[in-house]
This record gives C-alpha cells, structure tokens and sequence, in this order.
C-alpha cells in the first residue's frame, strides 16, 4: 500500500501514510496533546530495526494539509502467531491521535475493512481514552492499569508524597550503603543494564529481550533515552531505561539483582530519575502498565503518588483464549523454557519476541 493511498468509504477518505517518511508527522505528534513517546518516528523506527514490524498510519487529512488526526499501528507478520495490526507492539498504550468522534468512527471503520481485505487475523489498539467508544468495532481483550506522577507540584511536595517507610527509607537506606550510580547511553551502561535484565527475566521464568532491542532504542532516540545503572562498590546491583518525548517521560524497564534489593538501589535510581525530569520541565512521570495480577507492583507504583487510570487493550474481532494472544505466547515460553539454562532462554528471546508484539 503506498504512503499517500486514498480509500474512499462511503463519503470517507481515508488516507495512509508512512510515519517513517511522511514529512508531516513529526509535526504532529509534536503538536498533539495526547501524543507520546510511542507515537514517535524514533520508537517506531526502533520497532522497524529490531523485528522488522512495517508502521502504517491512516488519516483523514488530505496529503496536501498538515495532519490533523491519525492512527498508528505496525504490520506483524508471523507464521507462528498470525499476520495481525497492532498498536503498538511492545508499547504501553498507544492512544488514536484524533480530536473528534466522528473521526475517530471513520478511522475505525476503514481499520476494519482493511482487517478484513487483507485477512489478517486481529487488530488491537491500545488505549487509556474512556471517552472514545470502540464498541461495534472491537472488543475488550485485556484490562490493564497505568500509572502517571504529576510533576507539576514543588519537588519537596513530591517528596513528601513518597510512602515514608517503603520508598523514602529506601533511598536513605541506599545513600547510606553508598550506592552510587552512572547516568548516559553507553555501550557499557547498556551492557550493565542488560545483564541485570537476563537475571531478573530468568527468575520470572522469561526470556529476556534481545539486546539489539536496547543498541536500537539508543541509536534510534539517542537524547530521549536515559539509562540508569546503581552500583555498590563496582556491581551493578539496579538499573532503568527511561523515555522522553516532550514534557512526559516514561520508565520503561527495570531490573535488579535480587540479592541485593534490600540496598534500595531501584528506588534512588527512580527518584534520580523524577528529579531529572522536574528540573528539565516534565510534567508527567509514566510508570507504564500493570497486569492486574500483579498487585505488588501496582502497590510500588502508587507508594509514589502516581494516579492510577485504566488500559484497554481493544481486539476485532476479539480473542477467543482466555488469556490475550501475547500473554498466551509468554505463558507458553514460560512453560516450556522456564527451566533451561540462560543462555538458551537469551537465544530463545532472540527469536521469540518478533512473533509476540
């Protein structure tokens, strides 16, 4: 399908773009309030590297106008769990980047009949918007929830804000132990973070994420991404990714060694991070998302102030397994490769996860 191809459905056009090409679209999503850093042509570009996912959008905008509205997603292609349209893989939420209804309605309708046009198995958009109406088009496949920190107050406010005994005295804690830690995008902070991330996913019983997808999430966003690692002495002991993308930033991935949690290493690393973020002018700090199953990280999260919402994940037509089709891929690598050695779980990673997204 060409960038600027025009679908006419009814009395809609509908146009689609290439977010990678399209001249437009950082305009957009740098003018448009509820655009994240999952919009971005560098996250997408990123996915497209790493799994080799084909981003398309689709419009109501006429080529010759700036964009006004779109809906992202990327083609996963995958003879194991089905040629399908996501938006987006491997992102927390992803919301329609429309202003209106009604244009949210045409979108919705021309999304459907391409699902149908080209057979692909499902579509799923992702999104914390209970104002748009996804029903007769799609299906709620999971609930998730999110969480978002208000940087606005003054940082002693936030501070404040933090529960007493679980996070503040965790950072105490950690400054007394003389934790310190490094802050940038080198290969060997990468090379820190990943480790910790291989032995925090081998004890979920979980392949850990192929490290190219790290290398490409610095090459692609270079200054929107940070990482964090905390030492005791020379051992890494915690370390974050975090993402910005105009006033928000988003914690994307943590890992710890878990024999040394009690060093309060992630948490002085997170408020690093929050303070970070206030003095270069965010307003939002993102947690991301939660499975509802898990209420111990639901609890750390708001221990931090950080307001709950809700995640939709919307499926046409919707899933028939009890558990979501990604969820369902990882519980079966959990099950099958839960007790192999860690690096057969590394090679598994590397060639599993471009057929979950």
């Amino acid at each position: 399908m060409s960038p600027e191809n025009m679908i006419v459905s009814g009395q809609d056009e509908v146009f689609t773009v290439d977010p990678l090409r399209d001249p437009r679209w950082t305009g957009l999503i740098d003018e448009h309030p509820v655009a994240s850093i999952f919009h971005s042509r560098a996250w997408l570009q990123a996915l497209q590297v790493t799994y080799g996912y084909e981003p398309i959008a689709v419009t109501t905008s006429q080529p010759s106008e700036p964009l006004r509205n779109a809906l992202v997603f990327c083609i996963v292609r995958s003879w194991l769990t089905g040629h399908r349209l996501v938006s987006l893989p491997f992102s927390d939420h992803c919301e329609p980047l429309v202003a209106e209804a009604e244009e949210f309605n045409v979108l919705m309708r021309f999304v459907e009949a391409l699902r149908k046009g080209q057979a692909w198995k499902y579509v799923q958009v992702r999104s914390t918007n209970a104002t748009l109406s996804f029903e007769g088009y799609f299906n709620e496949a999971e609930i998730y929830c999110v969480h978002r920190l208000d940087l606005r107050p003054d940082l002693d406010v936030l501070h404040r804000r933090l529960h007493k005994d679980c996070i503040q005295r965790k950072i105490r804690r950690a400054e007394r132990e003389g934790v310190r830690y490094k802050a940038g995008r080198s290969e060997s902070l990468l090379a820190q973070l990943y480790g910790l991330v291989r032995v925090t996913r081998v004890r979920q019983r979980l392949p850990p994420q192929p490290i190219e997808w790290f290398r490409n999430l610095v090459a692609c966003m270079g200054a929107n991404v940070c990482i964090r690692v905390a030492f005791q002495e020379d051992r890494p002991v915690a370390g974050i990714l975090t993402l910005n993308q105009g006033r928000q930033v988003v914690y994307k991935y943590g890992a710890s060694d878990p024999d040394r949690t009690h060093l309060g290493g992630t948490p002085m690393l997170l408020w690093e991070a929050i303070k970070q973020a206030k003095q270069d002018g965010a307003e939002s700090f993102d947690f991301g998302r939660s499975d509802l199953d898990n209420p111990g990280l639901i609890t750390f999260k708001e221990r931090w102030g950080a307001e709950r919402g809700r995640l939709v994940m919307w499926e046409s037509p919707g899933p028939i397994p009890s558990l979501p089709r990604g969820r369902q891929t990882m519980e079966y690598a959990k099950g099958l490769l839960g007790w192999l050695p860690s690096g057969v779980q590394t090679m598994a990673g590397r060639l599993l996860y471009r057929h979950i997204g």
